[in-house]
């Protein structure tokens, strides 16, 4: 019984360590925020989610423990208010000491990925700032790009040298107002793909990692297609090569047809399917042996739930899907605004039709007259 009780003793100590094990602290302590209400955020996927709401001591003080799990470093941002205080990137096991004050200048120790997560941040900060100032100071369109092909070089260095570190993640989705991103770049993917097969050799398990790697595959499409499109023999209307319904390839350019509507629309969307049934169906088969063809790509990303609609709804024009949804390639090639859109393509141009039943009635009846 003694033995036994020794054992059992020995065992929970052993649970509780590897439970504590799993976690990552935060000492943090913010300037001039005596007993403050604090907002902690943690990232998920390319947006940010409340985790928790800390109070601070009379000193501004605050300790936070988080789950975090082997090989999946999470990221974490204190805030107070709008403020971000602070940027965190945090291992199993660590404790990420920060001093800041209340206008978000802070030093962190004890945490790698987040000294390195802060040098991304800084980097940033500084050239948003100069930006901001050199637009209100008139400076000259030549001065600007030169800033921006200084932190351009900058932050490719600083992705390189750390392309082991999650730290790096945030640099590769810079941008200033959601438009003009640091890495905007068709070349770029060359960039995303060396860091995200380096990433993977080390959290292969992160879904901050998966994530990258859908956004790498999806510039890599569009390096792919811009070389294609470069290489190409002059055409009206670019080139599209993507997953069909049945599994293989098709091919927008061997069709063979006199006019084909390039369709983009969502199968998940009820008003698309009735669209399928009551306005291009008839006009499918009513000009279909007079040289229309139908190629349509779905942007829904449940590859699986679009084939059932396809089949289901017995379609029986080109039906593709690249499975990566709003990120295809497709869209921007055509500069695709908003789902759904119809193209009448031939090799006399493009030309956008209003998706409703009489315009694409008259369109098509207009063109093959």
């Amino acid at each position: 019984m003694k033995s036994y009780k020794i054992l059992t003793a020995a065992a929970l100590v052993l649970a509780l360590s590897a439970c504590q094990g799993n976690k990552a602290k935060l000492d943090c302590t913010v300037s001039d925020t005596p007993e403050a209400s604090l907002v902690l955020k943690q990232l998920n996927g390319t947006a940010t989610e409340v985790l928790d709401t800390v109070k601070t001591d009379a000193s501004g003080h605050f300790a936070y423990k988080l789950e975090v799990k082997e090989g999946n470093p999470e990221f974490v941002y204190v805030y107070n208010g709008d403020t971000r205080l602070a940027s965190l990137l945090l291992e199993k096991g660590e404790t990420a000491v920060v001093k800041a004050d209340a206008l978000g200048n802070y030093e962190v120790s004890g945490s790698e990925g987040s000294v390195l997560l802060k040098q991304g941040d800084d980097s940033f900060r500084d050239f948003a700032g100069k930006l901001i100032s050199m637009s209100e100071s008139g400076a000259s369109q030549g001065a600007i790009n030169k800033v921006y092909v200084d932190h351009y070089r900058q932050s490719v260095k600083f992705v390189l040298t750390n392309c082991k570190s999650l730290a790096v993640i945030p640099v590769l989705y810079e941008n200033i107002g959601g438009s003009a991103a640091t890495f905007s770049g068709v070349n770029d993917a060359l960039i995303f793909r060396s860091v995200c097969d380096s990433l993977k050799t080390v959290y292969p398990d992160s879904k901050y990692v998966r994530a990258l790697e859908q956004e790498t595959a999806r510039r890599e499409q569009l390096f792919n297609l811009n070389n294609r499109l470069k290489a190409a023999d002059p055409r009206s209307y670019p080139e599209l090569k993507m997953p069909s319904v049945d599994g293989t390839v098709a091919n927008l350019d061997s069709l063979g047809a006199k006019y084909t509507l390039l369709y983009f629309w969502n199968d998940s969307e009820y008003t698309h399917k009735i669209f399928n049934l009551e306005t291009l169906k008839p006009v499918y088969e009513q000009y279909h042996s007079r040289g229309l063809e139908i190629y349509a790509i779905s942007v829904n990303a449940d590859k699986s739930a679009w084939a059932q609609v396809v089949k289901s709804q017995e379609l029986p024009w080109v039906n593709v899907n690249d499975g990566l949804g709003l990120s295809s390639a497709s869209l921007t090639l055509y500069n695709v605004q908003r789902v759904p859109t119809i193209l009448l393509v031939s090799e006399k141009g493009i030309d956008q039709i209003p998706v409703r039943d009489k315009a694409v009635r008259n369109a098509v009846a207009k063109a093959l007259k």
